[in-house]
């Protein structure tokens, strides 16, 4: 029998370069982060302070300001701080940690996408009913139901990598703790952790994202029968943002984890990580506010109020 020694600590090997490279990388990880959380901060006070946006769509969209300020600050504090330290090492169970909460709020955010793109298809296609099919009610049960998926994902990917025994080298290839360069440290067989992986990546992917599709073509299909051009834009205008967003989202984590080049590729994969862990945490407050009248309105008289004061 072979003695293995259990890895206490893993280091994250993060991004290549030297000192002025990672200073550079600081102060973009650190805008990006700032700008983020200050936008999806911004986001939720605005809608819980305006008694106008007290609606089942803008409580999906406060839900994703706050799951976008929890996923960024999964990995943004911690790469900060790499950026200057000399030793970039994570202890097993904050490792587990990090893992843990990355994959709860990046499965939860993709339910959740799929449950404003629900929303959308029973508000266009079916106005009329639309304030006794989504009511507050339901709305809090789909968003109950995202987490539940994503804790359910989170638990069972956490408890299958690390229960693997890791017995050196105990570098990890990235700049936070993911499954890929995880499993690769691995000294046993890995092939049913990257089974489970695979039927995860097809479920909440590719089902979440079928969802959104289906909406789609259904609302496309609404739109296009309406007569006049200013209804359509009007019609289109409502969800215009979310397929932004959901096009950004889908095409990155898809680009992650359900391609094999994305396994070969770990520098490529690390620029695409930090695309969807916190650019597009940065991007939603924009993608939902710029074209989004009920937003811009709310602001407008959240500034009359502050400007009376």
């Amino acid at each position: 029998m072979v003695n293995f020694t259990r890895v206490s600590e893993f280091v994250l090997l993060g991004f290549r370069g030297g000192p002025g490279m990672q200073t550079m990388l600081f102060l973009i990880f650190l805008t990006l982060y700032a700008i983020a959380v200050v936008g999806n901060g911004g986001m939720i006070v605005l809608i819980r302070a305006d008694a106008h946006l007290h609606t089942p769509m803008y409580t999906f969209l406060q839900s994703l300001s706050l799951l976008d300020i929890c996923y960024s600050s999964t990995i943004a504090p911690r790469a900060l701080v790499d950026f200057w330290a000399r030793q970039h090492t994570v202890s097993f169970g904050g490792c587990a940690a990090q893992f843990f909460f990355l994959s709860l709020f990046g499965t939860t955010e993709a339910f959740l996408l799929a449950a404003m793109a629900y929303d959308r298809f029973i508000a266009i296609c079916s106005p009329l009913l639309y304030p006794v099919s989504m009511s507050h009610r339901l709305c809090g049960r789909l968003v109950l139901g995202s987490y539940s998926w994503g804790a359910l994902n989170a638990v069972t990917q956490t408890t299958m990598t690390f229960t693997l025994p890791f017995c050196g080298p105990n570098e990890v290839n990235d700049f936070f703790c993911d499954v890929l360069p995880l499993l690769s440290l691995s000294c046993s067989d890995t092939f049913i952790n990257q089974l489970v992986l695979l039927g995860f990546c097809v479920f909440i992917i590719v089902g979440t994202f079928l969802v959104v599709l289906v909406s789609y073509i259904y609302i496309i299909s609404t739109i296009l029968r309406i007569r006049t051009a200013q209804g359509r834009h009007k019609a289109f205008s409502t969800c215009a943002s979310h397929l932004t967003g959901v096009c950004l989202f889908f095409s990155t984590v898809f680009f992650m984890y359900a391609q094999p080049s994305a396994v070969s590729s770990m520098e490529q994969s690390k620029v695409v990580s930090v695309f969807y862990t916190i650019v597009i945490p940065m991007l939603n407050p924009l993608i939902y506010s710029l074209r989004n009248r009920d937003v811009q309105r709310a602001l407008s008289r959240a500034k009359r109020r502050l400007s009376s004061r």
